[in-house]
């Protein structure tokens, strides 16, 4: 690999917090470093057709300085393309020629497990390119930028829609993106103190879902002075039945890498819940105690599907994605002038960059059971029966020394 004079920075896959903090951290690092840096609009379907551009918008210092690392989304702006699916024979070539064209020497790509796949084969056909990682699934192997803004904007939403819940005496049911993996609706979830969360990871056991709702609903109905409460479960679109069986709406179709659209989990256990309660001669009894039940009109509990869909990507980044941002995209040029291409950054320490190859990044990573079974002991429902007693003598305990944050 020659000496890196210019660098192409791309966004690419999905949007989310944390984007703009990439560009500008690999901005700022290049400028440091005397490498010129451009923008290459529209990840990867800019990339195919960056031969055909007249110009590029090169990142000087004041270009720089407008660019706001606490915005969500991108300011390269982005695609869903998969270079090997384009009918192209010459498509490899083309690319090169778009490089050679504006002098990009190494390439800078922010995205997720799809992006970084495109990048794996892009490296293989000669084209320097380093990842900072990016997706709010979090499924990555390393850690990845816009994961904590749509947590956090996730837990603000489930806080939020407890008011409307205890207003109205409804169960709210969320349902948030995350694909296969269910770390945005499990840590969101606990964020926001929810009731119940339903995760790919644990098959749904909509009995086990109904009782501990019931107990909780009608817990706190009977103990508010005001007859007032609300029961909340937030849901991944991933989610699977107790068969194992993905739930979603095969009508959705697929997207341009060929993954199916998820939807429809949020709408499959409202309708699972609702279901058991016009079954359920107790709850019909509670209603009528607690001054709720009018009959034919409102008999059982009012439940609400709730789907935040994108704006869980938008909006502000977390400072915790600021940061990251930053330190990915600096690292990432970094790591592309020591002569590196086709790895993905994983963290900055100090002077330290770590790394690993981005065939095993995009490796995908899923919730930790055994962490599942710690909040399973502090009363979250998981939709399944609680495997393990959290006790604290039962609990391995270690210490730590000269940890550094």
């Amino acid at each position: 690999m020659g000496e890196m004079k210019r660098i192409g920075v791309i966004t690419s896959g999905g949007d989310c917090g944390g984007l703009n903090a990439v560009i500008k951290g690999a901005a700022q690092m290049a400028l440091r470093n005397g490498i010129e840096i451009v923008i290459i609009p529209n990840g990867y379907a800019g990339l195919y057709n960056l031969i055909q551009f007249k110009e590029l918008v090169t990142l000087t210092p004041q270009r720089v300085d407008f660019i706001d690392s606490n915005l969500a989304g991108s300011e390269a702006g982005h695609s869903r393309v998969k270079i090997k699916k384009i009918k192209d024979e010459q498509k490899y070539q083309r690319i090169k020629q778009g490089l050679e064209k504006f002098q990009i020497d190494g390439l800078v790509i922010s995205g997720g497990d799809d992006t970084g796949s495109v990048m794996v084969d892009l490296a293989s056909h000669g084209i320097a390119c380093v990842q900072a990682p990016k997706t709010m699934d979090l499924d990555l192997q390393p850690y990845s930028v816009g994961g904590d803004s749509t947590i956090n904007r996730i837990s603000q939403f489930v806080v939020d829609l407890k008011t409307t819940g205890k207003t109205h005496n409804r169960i709210i049911v969320v349902e948030v993106f995350g694909r296969y993996a269910g770390h945005t609706a499990f840590r969101g979830g606990l964020g926001a103190d929810a009731d119940c969360i339903l995760i790919p990871e644990v098959p749904v056991d909509m009995d086990i879902v109904y009782e501990h709702m019931k107990k909780v609903y009608m817990g706190r109905i009977e103990k508010s002075d005001v007859k007032s409460g609300t029961y909340t479960i937030v849901v991944a679109e991933g989610l699977k039945d107790i068969n194992g069986k993905g739930i979603y709406d095969e009508s959705a179709g697929l997207d341009t890498f060929g993954h199916k659209k998820l939807a429809g989990a949020g709408k499959y256990v409202c309708q699972q819940v609702e279901k058991r309660m016009k079954q359920d001669a107790e709850l019909r009894q509670f209603m009528e105690t607690t001054g709720m039940f009018v009959q034919d009109l409102y008999e059982i509990p009012e439940i609400r599907d709730v789907r935040p869909g994108h704006l869980v990507r938008c909006g502000q980044t977390s400072a915790f994605d600021v940061s990251f941002g930053r330190e990915a995209g600096a690292a990432a040029v970094i790591l592309l002038k020591q002569g590196l291409s086709g790895v993905t950054v994983v963290d900055v320490k100090g002077h330290q960059v770590r790394y690993m190859k981005t065939q095993d990044a995009i490796v995908p990573r899923y919730v930790d059971l055994s962490v599942v079974e710690f909040y399973e002991s502090l009363g979250v429902c998981f939709g399944r029966s609680s495997k393990q007693d959290f006790k604290a003598e039962c609990v391995e305990i270690t210490e730590i020394v000269d940890r550094h944050y």
